[in-house]
């Protein structure tokens, strides 16, 4: 069996889960002017002057290296593998899904950057289906325009990926998940729910209502929040902000954990934006859920990843 009802989880069992975002690490090399046109362009400036020396491909291969060492059950990846949507960027990325790990191991959103612009879908988030398609158990569920939710459930967990990414205008990074998906989604927690697994919501945008300035958002963070206060789930992954942060939302029975990872390539130029990633321990603690994170972060005199600060229970 793919999946086992977290009540029947040992009590001395642990099932860890790695989470990281923003990888930023593939190379922008646009093939003349002409994909510049637009947004793009702008993007392109940006990268040239700023991102490309903080974004670094070397680091994002020393947290691949550690998190290989650490060996996780499973990774989740929430967005933002490429830089400004160039159609040689998916290629790119695509091999990096590959250095992370083998899709059954590995789960994956795509992020507002995945989205810059509109790209076709066999020229770009095709390339990665593996990483992105739900379970043929759950594929009916999805809502046939995005192919979310998407519902990967391995060993306890039952991954529930969303799509925020959409192409925005120039200087706006927001994202929305629509009407459909949020009507699905709340129907598939509720089904996960009944079969005893631990929900793990998997988004890149910030979930949590007024977290960020309109421009960077996801305008539709009340419609979700409200869905989790009815259905609920046990714990929400984002990233977008290229920082650690710990937030709540209010779900039927307590508060909801949400945690937003660092990117996973930041040389850390800027106080706490240095590259990070995160391993969540699941266990059962006298019947009930219990959540550990332990980060791990750049050494930027090593290069080298590690142990950062104490295990925090979520």
């Amino acid at each position: 069996m793919r999946w086992v009802r977290f009540a029947d989880l040992a009590e001395d069992a642990i099932y860890t889960l790695a989470h990281l975002s923003d990888l930023h690490a593939t190379p922008v090399a646009p093939r003349g002017p002409l994909p510049l046109l637009g947004k793009r362009g702008l993007g392109w400036l940006s990268w040239r002057a700023h991102r490309r020396h903080v974004h670094r491909p070397e680091v994002v291969q020393a947290l691949i290296e550690d998190l290989h060492a650490q060996a996780p059950d499973h990774v989740a990846v929430t967005g933002d593998l490429t830089n400004i949507s160039l159609v040689e960027e998916f290629p790119s990325a695509r091999r990096w899904l590959e250095r992370i790990g083998d899709p059954e191991r590995v789960s994956l959103v795509p992020g507002n950057h995945d989205a810059y612009v509109d790209v076709p879908r066999e020229r770009s988030w095709s390339l990665w289906s593996e990483w992105l398609r739900p379970d043929a158990e759950w594929r009916d569920r999805a809502d046939p325009a995005s192919g979310f939710p998407s519902v990967r459930v391995r060993g306890p967990l039952a991954l529930v990926g969303l799509s925020s990414a959409h192409p925005t205008p120039p200087f706006v990074a927001g994202g929305s998940l629509g009407a459909a998906q949020l009507e699905r989604l709340e129907s598939v927690l509720a089904s996960l729910r009944d079969r005893g697994l631990v929900r793990v919501v998997l988004v890149h945008h910030a979930p949590v209502p007024g977290m960020v300035s309109w421009r960077r958002a996801l305008w539709d963070a009340p419609a979700l929040a409200a869905v989790l206060a009815r259905a609920g789930a046990e714990l929400v992954l984002h990233g977008h902000l290229h920082r650690q942060r710990f937030t709540s939302l209010r779900g039927p029975r307590g508060d909801i954990p949400v945690v937003c990872a660092c990117s996973a390539s930041d040389i850390g130029s800027k106080p706490g934006k240095r590259a990070q990633y995160h391993l969540i321990d699941v266990a059962s603690d006298a019947g009930r859920v219990r959540l550990t994170l332990r980060a791990r972060g750049l050494d930027p005199g090593s290069g080298r990843f590690r142990a950062e600060g104490e295990a925090r229970a979520l």
